[in-house]
């Protein structure tokens, strides 16, 4: 069996966002997911050599979809985003809802449904890659705000993402992890893989390098929004036994950080 290949190509643009394209060799096709910044973008592509052809949207946002005219009128791309955000996504040629999945070239994405931050955020996982685009829903060692959903929602969909195999590399949208890792040792200052996680955070940010992509299985260890259903950090933020409520409480000191 052959093994698909994507490559995938990450860089800052805005100012805190990553861009990120993903080429499939066998077909030669290029996925942008989300379109922060459209010259950004077409000008990383002219430089790796690669046409666009997708656009993958997790959320409607303008840092992630605020792109997608420009390039679609310069590329000819289809831009797939959420069905539940479709008037809101800047021309939108899919719609795409949970379960479903993206052919792109050799290479299959499943579709997970991750609302809370917004109503209809969505998230890529080419699962024989091992690789999750996760937008704002899921970041190193933090999460999305909850602008638009629940805290049950919220908690739901990270569920859904804790549920991937361990090994999946997690590429979400922002360079946060440093602030994350801050507010982190708030809640767990105990835990030696968190302050082992932050000292390289530190290292590579003294170097001007990226945080991100990060592991499933590093973030499970050391992430607090993660680990709402831990019963330690359940009686420590005072909710033994509801994990909703230890999320909610959590994310609630975290927005007043």
């Amino acid at each position: 069996m052959t093994q698909i290949i994507l490559d995938i190509h990450q860089f800052p643009c805005l100012n805190d966002n990553y861009g990120y394209l993903v080429h499939e060799h066998y077909s030669g096709e290029t996925a942008a997911i989300d379109t922060p910044d459209a010259d950004k973008y077409l000008a990383e592509a002219k430089r790796m050599g690669w046409h666009i052809t997708h656009i993958l949207n997790t959320h409607w946002h303008p840092d992630h979809a605020g792109g997608n005219l420009k390039i679609k009128e310069t590329t000819g791309c289809t831009i797939y985003g959420p069905a539940g955000e479709a008037e809101k996504i800047p021309g939108i040629d899919v719609r795409l809802c949970g379960g479903e999945t993206v052919e792109f070239g050799r290479a299959t994405a499943r579709v997970l449904d991750v609302p809370g931050h917004t109503l209809g955020h969505i998230a890529y996982h080419f699962a024989e890659q091992h690789k999750a685009f996760v937008g704002d829903a899921l970041f190193a060692l933090g999460c999305g705000r909850v602008f638009e959903g629940t805290m049950e929602m919220m908690w739901e969909s990270l569920s859904r993402l804790k549920a991937l195999p361990p090994e999946t590399r997690i590429y979400c949208a922002h360079e946060y992890t440093q602030a994350n890792a801050r507010f982190a040792e708030t809640i767990e200052s105990g835990n030696a893989e968190l302050a082992d996680y932050v000292k390289q955070i530190d290292e590579r940010r003294d170097k001007g390098l990226p945080t991100v992509p990060t592991y499933l299985d590093r973030e499970l260890a050391t992430n607090p929004f993660l680990r709402a259903d831990m019963p330690e950090l359940q009686a420590a933020m005072g909710h033994p036994g509801d994990a909703v409520a230890t999320f909610a409480e959590i994310r609630g000191r975290k927005d007043k950080f």
